[in-house]
């Protein structure tokens, strides 16, 4: 059998390691053909920064990897000069946020051959995008992993999330001033921030989240499980791993979550809260209580698409917070009967959020100190919706 690529994103490292792959170049295809500008969300953890690796190689005309895989004779593999972005490290102070980008613009400097003339990171974005085009005398392709990031790590902090958005914005702006020169660009994040704010400057941005046909993009369906995953999970209750790790919905399939699905393999088919433990609920907590929200029913909840598919660091709804977020996914979507236009029906994807979304709001609504018993017994009346005997606990 083939390896499993417990945390490699790396899609070189997956083809020529023998490792388990889900191809997803029918969907990478699609895009290169016909888009321009792209946004990506999707939860943490949801395959995200593989599908963008995977455009790399594809965009650095690397088709010797793609052989056996979809696109492999129904592209050309042309090599374009690429301008990569990865959002990781310490974002706590603008200082911080700052240094960073300046490292990953050196990196992309000394990739392509280029020196930027300017100490102004915006203006040295801009000069790379241009530069790298007069150079190779080709457009530039652009490639930003977790464009948001920077404003995530501060979301308990309001003050330095807004600083840390003004100066991403500064760079962003720099992909529309400079569209002649730009062969397509793709931006992936876990939330998408209101136009009136990062988005100023990307209106031409086609924001394929909730598009049907790319809504198995990231993430492993039902049919994934029964043919690459087949022999890792010969000897498991096939229905527990359903109702534990399935149900996140794009508009297309139910899907799984590749992180969940890998940690079981590997963990010897126990069935543990693996994604939810791989963050950090904590920040949930921070933020629940810093902007002191009232928890609602979250289970049927509606909501319509404004709502869903925009983030405000100034007026955050948690609504959108929890669906962008993972915790909550879409049942259904359709129009309203009432003053039309389109409106989502959200519900907790499976067994393994609905327990640690307990567990986060039992943190969050008691500071109590009780036995593990007596929190059980909170715990599953908050799960059967028992809200007197959660009252009186």
């Amino acid at each position: 059998m083939k390896k499993l690529p417990i945390g490699i994103q790396t899609f070189s490292k997956i083809i020529e390691g023998n490792y388990v792959y889900i191809d997803k170049t029918r969907e990478a295809l699609d895009l290169i053909e016909n888009y321009q500008y792209v946004f990506l969300s999707r939860p943490r953890r949801f395959g995200k920064s593989l599908f963008l690796d995977t455009l790399n190689e594809i965009f650095n005309g690397n088709k010797d990897l793609f052989k056996g895989l979809y696109i492999y004779d129904k592209y050309n593999f042309e090599k374009y000069p690429v301008i990569r972005i990865d959002w990781s490290g310490n974002f706590k102070t603008l200082e911080s946020t700052q240094e960073i980008a300046k490292a990953i613009l050196k990196r992309n400097q000394e990739i392509l051959g280029i020196e930027c003339k300017s100490k102004d990171i915006g203006i040295c974005f801009g000069e790379l995008i241009y530069e790298s085009y007069k150079k190779y005398s080709k457009p530039v392709v652009i490639l930003i992993d977790e464009y948001d990031k920077p404003i995530l790590d501060n979301m308990d902090n309001l003050e330095m999330a807004k600083q840390n958005r003004d100066f991403l914005r500064g760079i962003y702006i720099n992909i529309k001033s400079n569209d002649r020169y730009i062969r397509f660009a793709f931006l992936t994040g876990i939330s998408k921030f209101s136009k009136a704010s990062i988005f100023s400057g990307l209106n031409n941005l086609v924001d394929i989240s909730l598009h049907k046909r790319f809504g198995n993009i990231c993430g492993y369906t039902q049919d994934d499980l029964e043919t690459s995953f087949k022999e890792y999970l010969k000897n498991t209750d096939k229905d527990k791993v359903k109702e534990w790790y399935n149900g996140y919905y794009y508009l297309k399939d139910k899907l799984y979550n590749p992180f969940d699905i890998l940690q079981f393999i590997d963990n010897e088919f126990t069935f543990k809260n693996y994604w939810w433990e791989s963050g950090n609920p904590s920040s949930l907590i921070d933020i629940l209580k810093t902007r002191n929200y009232f928890i609602p029913e979250i289970e049927n909840l509606i909501i319509d698409d404004l709502l869903l598919n925009t983030f405000d660091i100034e007026d955050l709804r948690l609504e959108s917070l929890l669906f962008q977020a993972g915790y909550l996914t879409i049942e259904k979507m359709e129009e309203d009967p009432i003053i039309g236009g389109i409106i989502y029906h959200l519900r907790v994807p499976n067994k393994e959020v609905q327990i640690s979304l307990n567990n986060l709001f039992h943190s969050y609504l008691t500071d109590k100190d009780i036995s593990s018993i007596q929190k059980r017994e909170v715990i599953m009346a908050l799960y059967k919706g028992e809200l007197e005997t959660f009252k009186q606990s």
